[in-house]
């Protein structure tokens, strides 16, 4: 694919530039590299005994795979909802009725200026009070990922039918569709294409931003893959380099396949 026509190709000088300031970029990210090492070298933090328990099958049986299986609980369930709860109020804020719009955009605001945080505490606190019932603290994480995530991508859906040139729309009137059609057969389609890159980096927000949810005592993998291993074998900062480090994989990988979808599609 050729990105030829997004930027004006850099001249001579132009190359020689970003090539001076891609080595001064790469020997100071070098230099603290370094410098990182041979701290935590000092510190003993690259013993054997620290990364042994790492490699032990009993380590990962009782700690980080459940950890893994309890985050990615919690990010597929919050997707789903969050991508239902956006599809729902991106159609309720473009709707030409101000009953229905701006209750929407109430909504979406009010859930996007509240931090995520407050929405699990709450969420898990809170239940007892309004409805009598402690729910889990899943549901809770799970609630608190979906309204807030939700009203990230409502918005997100929302500016990709507006940005879609008026023609969609007006071709679509002109062989008889009615509005509902219009937006979900044409505009919809065409907005989730057009902002899958923005919709993948918000999911990959949420999955991250499950591990939230050890204020509450859930159970994934930053809690049971970086707590539980460091409180049993003293190894905080190993065992927090192996959990971003799966982190880092997952994420490449959601990375990869919305990047296939987008060929694709």
């Amino acid at each position: 694919m050729s990105y030829a026509n997004l930027y004006e190709a850099p001249g001579p000088r132009g190359v020689r530039r970003n090539r001076l300031l891609t080595v001064v970029v790469a020997a100071a990210l070098l230099a603290v590299a370094a410098f990182v090492y041979v701290r935590f070298d000092d510190k003993g933090q690259w013993a054997a005994e620290k990364w042994t328990p790492l490699l032990r099958g009993d380590v990962w049986a009782t700690f980080i795979l459940p950890g893994l299986a309890g985050t990615l609980s919690a990010a597929v369930a919050g997707v789903v909802l969050a991508a239902l709860f956006g599809i729902v109020f991106a159609v309720a804020r473009l709707s030409e009725h101000r009953w229905i719009r701006l209750p929407a955009a109430a909504v979406v605001e009010f859930f996007r200026s509240v931090p995520l945080l407050l929405l699990i505490f709450f969420a898990f606190f809170g239940s007892y009070v309004l409805i009598g019932v402690n729910i889990s603290a899943f549901a809770a994480v799970v609630f608190g990922l979906t309204l807030y995530n939700g009203s990230v991508i409502a918005e997100i859906l929302r500016a990709g039918v507006l940005s879609l040139p008026k023609g969609q729309r007006e071709a679509a009137y002109a062989v008889g569709m009615r509005k509902g059609q219009v937006l979900r057969l044409v505009l919809l389609p065409q907005a989730v294409k057009a902002m899958l890159p923005a919709l993948v980096s918000q999911f990959i927000v949420l999955l991250k931003d499950s591990a939230l949810g050890l204020i509450v005592g859930y159970d994934e993998l930053v809690d049971r893959g970086l707590n539980g291993i460091a409180a049993n074998f003293s190894n905080v900062i190993p065992a927090a380099i192996l959990i971003a480090g799966i982190f880092i994989v997952i994420n490449l990988a959601l990375d990869r396949l919305a990047h296939r979808l987008g060929q694709s599609s």
